[in-house]
């Protein structure tokens, strides 16, 4: 029988709640990424994102008290829809993850869940996304149907392209998306401006993350920008910070925020250039830590946008 000590993910989270729940639920716990919440964080900051922006578009404060229903739907959803995502991700790559060290472990490569199981478990937390998008108006519903094709083909992508953190960006943050149209009834310019630059966001920061798995993905032929990039990855990962910064600092001006707007976007750039000047690239772990304080850089950009709400 697998103990703790011989199935956990290189990794994993030692101190995480996950270690304390009864053993047989451990690896569908894992299998969710449940022990690492930063990606359930980086799945939820653009539908906050989304939500303020809304209200700013209709000139209302945020969050009121109506909106904290959606600010609790839009989070079950970001842990349900990641620990989903994270599941049929495992699935297809379950023979990649099984020949590099930092994946071998986690639950299919390791034996602890079947594919069968895990199936089961994709389908269990799907109807969980299902049940909160059923709780939106019709637009959010279709558009938040809209982004299955994305999910699905996510996998595939760094077999066939350099650029598979281009496609996280467009599938990571269509929360901003489903979450303006849920507030307004609507998508405007201010919407896909802000959605275009959670792109270079996602690109800049999965770049980084990316930087962790490099010589691993170069021996079972796995495409990444950090790969592609070479030792330009900390220049670009700095234009892409640039470039989505300033597109989301457009966004919130193209609907009228105000300048406690770009004081508080001012401390997010900020932040992000940390990241990339201070960055060790042969450093596995420097990597991992710099990648995990986008859950920082997003909270300040959340505080921006809400605070804008109400100084408009």
């Amino acid at each position: 029988m697998s103990t703790e000590s011989d199935t956990r993910p290189v990794d994993a989270e030692v101190a995480s709640w996950v270690e304390r729940v009864p053993y047989p639920w451990r690896p569908y716990l894992r299998l969710a990424r449940l022990d690492r919440p930063i990606g359930a964080w980086l799945l939820y900051w653009p539908c906050i994102f989304g939500l303020a922006l809304g209200a700013l578009s209709d000139d209302m404060s945020f969050p009121s008290l109506s909106d904290l229903g959606l600010v609790a739907i839009f989070g079950i959803g970001a842990v349900a829809m990641r620990g989903a995502g994270c599941t049929y991700n495992d699935i297809v790559d379950r023979k990649v993850d099984a020949e590099v060290a930092r994946t071998r472990l986690r639950p299919i490569p390791s034996g602890d869940v079947s594919v069968t199981g895990a199936w089961i478990f994709l389908l269990a937390q799907c109807a969980v996304g299902f049940a909160v998008l059923v709780q939106l108006n019709a637009l959010a519903m279709e558009i938040g149907a809209a982004s299955l094709l994305l999910i699905a083909l996510y996998p595939f992508m760094k077999r066939i392209t350099w650029w598979p953190q281009f496609w996280l960006g467009l599938t990571f943050n269509w929360g901003a998306l489903v979450a303006f149209a849920a507030k307004t009834g609507r998508i405007d310019w201010a919407d896909v401006i802000l959605y275009a630059g959670l792109i270079f966001w996602t690109l800049g920061y999965d770049t980084l993350y990316a930087l962790q798995d490099k010589e691993d993905d170069a021996l079972v032929g796995v495409k990444s920008t950090a790969r592609l990039f070479g030792a330009g990855a900390r220049d670009w990962i700095e234009k892409f910070y640039v470039l989505g910064f300033a597109l989301i600092l457009a966004s919130g001006f193209a609907d009228h925020a105000g300048w406690p707007f770009a004081f508080l976007m001012i401390l997010a750039g900020a932040h992000l250039l940390w990241q990339s000047h201070r960055l060790d690239m042969d450093d596995p772990e420097d990597c991992l830590m710099r990648f995990k304080s986008n859950r920082e850089a997003g909270a300040m950009m959340a505080l921006a946008f809400i605070v804008s709400t109400w100084a408009s």
